[in-house]
């Protein structure tokens, strides 16, 4: 498949893009690198196998790359936290753009990215674990045709699926 391209324009022209225009008008935040970035097609096929193969949400597939950009790092690490918060709201808005133009849709549920551990107002709202420093949690998304794999969950909840016994016997 190729690659989706999001501009400034088609991205104000998303019902959800638009409500984010302060973020792409803002100068001080890295709007462009964000789209430059999420134009790969290499990104965009790893976060489609971040889906398939890792039941994980496609953000995951590129989120340490993501967060290693200097100019998007600077941007989380020194913006105040609702400007922060609102850049990695529009990221959402830019994955569900591109996974949805590659025949995909929002599964109604996250995924966890990040583990944050209280809250100090003095510092930068960061993860302490997890995949991502930045990021708690993506939307999740399910193929329009249907998911090539079926997670452990409903290969578990099949009662046709032979359940492994663990073996009592004496040798």
């Amino acid at each position: 498949m190729p690659s989706v391209t999001i501009t400034r324009e088609t991205f104000l022209e998303d019902l959800q893009g638009r409500t984010f225009s302060d973020v792409v008008n803002d100068p001080e935040q890295p709007f462009d690198a964000v789209l430059e970035f999420f134009s790969d097609d290499n990104r965009q096929r790893r976060m489609e196998e971040s889906e398939i193969h890792h039941d994980r949400p496609p953000l995951a597939g590129v989120v340490r790359e993501l967060e290693s950009d200097p100019a998007i790092d600077r941007s989380l690490s020194k913006t105040h936290n609702q400007r922060s918060t609102r850049l990695r709201q529009a990221v959402g808005v830019v994955v569900r753009i591109i996974m949805q133009a590659r025949g995909w849709r929002k599964a109604g549920r996250k995924g966890s990215l990040g583990v944050r551990t209280g809250r100090d107002l003095s510092n930068p709202n960061h993860n302490t674990g997890g995949l991502a420093f930045w990021f708690i949690r993506a939307e999740r998304y399910v193929r329009a045709e249907g998911m090539p794999f079926q997670s452990v969950r409903e290969r578990y909840q099949k009662p046709e699926s032979p359940v492994p016994q663990q073996s009592h016997s004496k040798r």
